[in-house]
This record gives structure tokens, C-alpha cells and sequence, in this order.
């Protein structure tokens, strides 16, 4: 007969007493994630997307951020998106945490042959529930974007362009996806 553990609702209290070993960790609803360091093509996406993002959000006085950064929605619920990207305080000001703004307008997941399941499934139910504008989750085997909102029941799969307009009296962004893959796979 085997010995059963007790279950632990993880806070993030508990979370920060944990070292830094390179892992990710997360807590969705009490439970821990923890996720291997990512592959170099998964960093190559996440970067080339970076480079993509971060200038469009800086002209619209947006903060952006690459990955390690701890979305705090409560205390049992803590993400640490690929990207993200959040509004500056109500004075203007950009926060010094995530609750001095406590919205996400986007976040982004590269998906890892570790991670598809969390990212698909877990993550993406959490950031509908918290009414994040946008989740893109990026699938680099299929060269897909899949454009997640708080109401969708499905995915907007996009191949050939992605347009972001996080904000309605601006441009919006036009991400070209097939050169935005070109770059990632170096082809």
C-alpha cells in the first residue's frame, strides 16, 4: 500500500522561498508549474518577437517585458508570460509591480514541447478569467499565432498577419508572421 502525501495549496508567499535555480515557477489556483529552462528556438522566438513588440509599445507609453517577470493576480495565482505588455499607472506613471496596474493587455507563450499543455489549457483559462485583452500563444511547429480574448471559445489562428491595436487612437501594429518565422528559423 502506498503513502499518500497531503496536498499543498502553493501561495506566492511559499513561491518566492523557493532558490533560483533557472527554473520558471508558477502557481496557477494553488498548484506549482515548473517549467525546464527553454530551448535556444524558443529564445530566438521570444526575442525576435521582442524586438518586434517593444518599440510599438514604447511610442504608446506602454511597459513592455520579456520573461522573468511574475504576473500576480492573487496570491494563488502568479504567471510569468514569454512577454507581456501592461498599461502605465492611472497618473501615468509606470508601475513598480503588477498591482499598481493590475491589467495585462497582452500576454505571450512560445510554446515548449514542456509547456503545451499549461500554455494551451491552464494559462489561457486564467487569462480569461482575469479579462487579459489578448493572449497570442505562438506554436513555432505549425507557424501559427493563436489570438486568444476574454470571451473567445476559440482561438483566432493567424498564419500570415497579426494587427494589435491595444490602443484605439493609434495604429495598430501589423506583425508580418511568415517573416516573422523566416527570422526565427533563420531561412
Amino acid at each position: 500500500m502506498g503513502m499518500s502525501l497531503p496536498h499543498t495549496e502553493w501561495t506566492v508567499e511559499m513561491l518566492n522561498a523557493l532558490p533560483d535555480d533557472g527554473k520558471r515557477y508558477e502557481v496557477i489556483d494553488g498548484e506549482l508549474y515548473v517549467t525546464a529552462a527553454p530551448s535556444l528556438v524558443h529564445q530566438r522566438a521570444v526575442g525576435e518577437l521582442a524586438l518586434i513588440l517593444a518599440p510599438y509599445a514604447k511610442v504608446l507609453l506602454l511597459d513592455f517585458f520579456a520573461s522573468p517577470i511574475d504576473i500576480t493576480f492573487s496570491d494563488r495565482r502568479v504567471l510569468q508570460p514569454d512577454l507581456s505588455v501592461l498599461p502605465r499607472t492611472r497618473d501615468g506613471k509606470l508601475a513598480k509591480k503588477f498591482t499598481d496596474v493590475g491589467v495585462l493587455l497582452l500576454a505571450v507563450e512560445v510554446l515548449s514541447p514542456s509547456s503545451i499543455r499549461t500554455d494551451r489549457h491552464e494559462k489561457r483559462w486564467v487569462y480569461q478569467q482575469e479579462r487579459v485583452a489578448e493572449y497570442w500563444i505562438v506554436d513555432l511547429d505549425a507557424r501559427t499565432f493563436e489570438r486568444w480574448t476574454p470571451n473567445a471559445t476559440e482561438p483566432e489562428v493567424l498564419s500570415e498577419s497579426l494587427l494589435w491595436r491595444p490602443v484605439v487612437a493609434h495604429e495598430p501594429l501589423t506583425i508580418d508572421l511568415q517573416q516573422y518565422f523566416r527570422s526565427v528559423f533563420d531561412e
